[in-house]
């Protein structure tokens, strides 16, 4: 094995393993392979997690507010530190964390560094987020078991012994939905995304030489089966996938699902004939990260105007090119598989077939929607002008700036959307507001012309971590 390219070694709750089984890492646009990964099967997995338990003791070691301030210090790390790469002495310092990352996901460099700055401030920020999650509850009740707090006696007790993650490769900052579960006293059994290990791996090490035990953390690149195993034998995961992958695990309480966002911009009869003011949110919601997050808006839903409106968002988008990724002005993201830009372009070409939909950004567009750029394969921006939900292409959401513009009566909106991530009012009718905060399907809810990209950690993303991990009970004292 070449002492240039790192290896990243499996690692049993702390324990680096190298194994027989490994796969590459390679840049998308050039084929350079930037790392070695060892890789695991279900069985070693499954040996492990029966040894959980001292896992978990090691970590209960340290109080809440001592793993908070962990946390902290990992967050600068992450952000700053130079931090070891796998082991055959290799460290990654936080450019190089860049230009890797950015090398084999495809997104540029200033998407990257917006990535780690949203996992930085959760991190720096755990008090906060913790506050919101678990509505102000004194924390140090989690390291007794019990304790009093707002004039009730209070106790909780753990409902697994670590929470397992099947990991995206599409966004490093999807990593900062489990940060909590640290300082919640909860280890972490993690599968990164196959093209994704450098965001997962690199913050294991940062919370490590922050003081957190190392047996803590397992890292387990592994196949479909070894994912299966972690959400089987953990007792609380988190799944990230597409609706194929996530589909079998929808009633499962013990798996939360992170699947695709839906997420819409709706504006109201009041706003509507000053929609050119919000034009910068929708273009925003649209396409900031890429396009990538699940929160990105694939749907903007208004009243009137929804021909004009789709015009002048492919005015925006249809003439975006790839650039070189340390470019700061570029917008677009490569293709880690090119096969998953051709599917892409294959579905979105197929569904314009059926009547009732047009893609407004194909004459604003310098050329075919995939395109190749240095060796790179990317997707240009598609707007389409869709004459209703019905439609197939209406209900889609991918992984690049991608959306659709539907114009239907406020009184049909929230009726029609289905399930949406987040949603982003843009109105000042309080009764409609009213119906929306109480409609069961939309998640997370900005008023007012916010970006749906726009959150706030102390808020739950996606389910609440804190109810996740912890449960109260009922607790009688005779002493």
């Amino acid at each position: 094995m070449s002492k240039s390219v790192p290896h990243l070694p499996v690692l049993r709750l702390g324990r680096p393993y190298e194994s027989l089984d490994r796969f590459e890492v390679k840049d998308h646009r050039t084929g350079e392979v930037k790392a070695l990964v060892s890789s695991v099967n279900a069985g070693i997995i499954r040996k492990d997690l029966q040894t959980i338990a001292a896992a978990r003791a090691a970590l209960s070691r340290l109080t809440a507010a001592q793993l908070i301030d962990c946390s902290a210090q990992a967050g600068e790390l992450f952000l700053n530190g130079t931090l070891p790469l796998g082991d055959q002495g290799h460290t990654q310092s936080a450019d190089d964390y860049v230009q890797t990352l950015s090398s084999t996901s495809g997104l540029p460099w200033n998407m990257v560094r917006r990535n780690m700055e949203k996992i930085h401030h959760a991190l720096t920020h755990m008090q906060p987020v913790l506050n919101g999650l678990s509505r102000g509850l004194d924390l140090s009740i989690l390291d007794s078991g019990f304790g009093e707090q707002f004039g009730t006696r209070l106790s909780f007790f753990p409902t697994t012994q670590a929470l397992g993650l099947v990991m995206p490769s599409n966004s490093p900052a999807v990593n900062s939905l489990w940060l909590p579960a640290v300082a919640l006293k909860t280890p972490v059994v993690l599968k990164p995304g196959r093209d994704e290990p450098w965001t997962p791996y690199r913050l294991i090490q940062a919370f490590v030489a922050a003081g957190v035990p190392a047996e803590a953390f397992g890292f387990y690149p592994t196949d479909h089966e070894g994912g299966a195993e972690i959400l089987r034998t953990c007792g609380r995961a988190l799944l990230f996938g597409d609706s194929s992958t996530t589909a079998p695990y929808a009633h499962n309480p013990a798996i939360q699902i992170h699947g695709p966002g839906w997420s819409k911009i709706l504006i109201g009869d009041d706003c509507i004939e000053s929609w050119r003011d919000y034009l910068d949110v929708m273009v925003g919601a649209i396409s900031d990260n890429g396009g990538r997050s699940c929160i990105n808006a694939s749907a903007i839903v208004v009243p009137q105007h929804a021909a004009s409106i789709a015009e002048a968002l492919a005015q925006r988008l249809g003439p975006l090119e790839p650039k070189r990724p340390d470019d700061p002005h570029a917008r677009l993201s490569g293709f880690a598989n090119p096969k998953m830009a051709d599917a892409i372009d294959a579905q979105i070409e197929a569904g314009l077939k059926t009547p009732g939909a047009i893609d407004v950004t194909a004459q604003y567009r310098p050329g075919p929607r995939k395109v190749e750029f240095e060796g790179g394969t990317y997707l240009r921006p598609t707007i389409l002008l869709c004459d209703s939900f019905q439609h197939p292409l209406a209900r889609r959401e991918f992984l690049c700036p991608y959306a659709s513009v539907i114009e239907l009566p406020q009184s049909e909106m929230l009726g029609q959307i289905g399930y949406t991530l987040a949603a982003s009012l843009i109105t000042r009718d309080s009764q409609w507001i009213d119906q929306a905060l109480a409609c069961p399907h939309l998640g997370r809810v900005n008023l007012g012309p916010l970006s749906t990209m726009q959150v706030s950690w102390d808020q739950p993303h996606e389910g609440n971590l804190f109810e996740f991990l912890w449960q109260r009970r009922a607790l009688e004292r005779g002493w």
